[in-house]
């Protein structure tokens, strides 16, 4: 079949988006990244220099580069994608490749490169489910071929996430996949049973890991220990509260000075909102909001369905980890440990977003979008 020809220019609105964000993560890195980059590395813009060299910078290319490329690759390679992302996760319980940090093993070491697998499989799990979705046509309505392959798959994932242990990227890859099984049009009844097997799942994992207990405690009372199993969310709602409307200014945190945890990783949003008030963190907000608004009108407008499928992936991976993080810094949520996409510090969980956004944008050169 022949290549349905392009249009002349990448969706300007989702592009747009993403620079403002990358800009945007790299200002408020430089901002809250001073003190821990003062007391840890004696120079307050390390952590500002190693996110635009190693993580900025490579994902721009990695977005400049992706873009350029036919979509209809990624159906072709999607299942060994697939195959190699499993393996990676394999990989990370094997002595001599795995890394173990602080009691969890979520990085894995080829030579000198380090990275986290399960950034890599987010990606190739939305190109493996939107071929083997596309490839089921109306038999993916069948509970025989359609639900339990899909739990399946879904099992094998979870098991390898959960064993690091890593419960929340499992959420986030859970709704994911959720999403573009619900959109390929299945009954309403295998989402909710889906759904309830989440449920109890989670409970389960509660039920064998303290922590993740003292978690759910916090989140239902933060000043159940203050200074213990509430401090991460005690010093975020500080933070939030003191920014008010306006914000302290630009620079003018106090939490960033080894008060909050995380200050330019997954608590980056109390930072925001300290600094920049009630403004800035809706203006992010609302620069989320527009980016999935426009994400789910190219899939809405793709050319066909195995593109329609990718696109509401990577829209959904984006928007729902950005409203996950944002939700367990403001106490809506447990805290989870998810990055904000674009803006937390973190090269390997960046690379691979932008690598997302340059297929999206491809996918975008096809869709009847204006």
């Amino acid at each position: 079949m022949a290549k349905k020809k392009a249009k002349q220019k990448v969706d300007p609105i989702i592009l747009g988006v993403v620079l403002i964000l990358l800009a945007f993560g790299l200002v408020m890195i430089s901002s809250a990244g001073i003190a821990i980059s003062k007391d840890r590395f004696g120079d307050e813009y390390h952590l500002f220099r190693r996110q635009l060299f190693y993580g900025v910078i490579p994902g721009l290319v990695c977005l400049v580069f992706f873009q350029k490329i036919h979509y209809s690759i990624w159906k072709k390679i999607a299942v060994p994608l697939f195959a190699l992302a499993v393996l990676f996760l394999i990989l990370i319980f094997i002595p001599g490749f795995g890394v173990k940090l602080q009691g969890a093993s979520r990085w894995l070491a080829l030579g000198s490169i380090q990275f986290q697998p399960t950034e890599f499989m987010k990606l190739a799990i939305i190109l493996y489910l939107a071929v083997w979705i596309e490839s089921k046509g109306e038999v993916i309505k069948d509970f025989k071929d359609g639900l339990l392959p899909f739990v399946g798959i879904m099992g094998l994932v979870g098991f390898l996430v959960i064993k690091q242990p890593d419960v929340g990227t499992l959420g986030a890859i859970s709704i994911i996949s959720l999403v573009m099984f619900f959109v390929s049009g299945v009954p309403i009844r295998f989402i909710l049973s889906l759904v309830g097997l989440g449920v109890g799942l989670l409970a389960t994992l509660i039920a064998v890991a303290p922590y993740r207990l003292n978690r759910l405690k916090a989140f239902h009372d933060s000043t159940i220990d203050p200074q213990g199993i509430g401090y991460q969310i005690n010093q975020a709602l500080i933070a939030v509260g003191s920014g008010g409307i306006f914000g302290l200014g630009f620079g003018q945190s106090r939490q960033k000075f080894n008060y909050l945890p995380e200050p330019v990783g997954d608590s980056i949003y109390a930072i925001i909102s300290e600094e920049l008030g009630m403004v800035g963190a809706v203006v992010l907000l609302t620069l989320f909001v527009l980016f999935a608004m426009r994400g789910f009108k190219i899939a809405r407008n793709a050319p066909d369905k195995f593109s329609a499928l990718v696109a509401i992936g990577i829209s959904s991976w984006i928007i729902f980890q950005a409203f996950i993080n944002i939700a367990a810094i403001i106490g809506l949520i447990p805290l989870t440990g998810i990055p904000l996409p674009f803006v937390s510090y973190g090269a390997t969980s960046l690379v691979f977003v932008m690598t997302a956004v340059g297929i999206l944008l491809n996918i975008s050169k096809y869709s009847k979008v204006e």
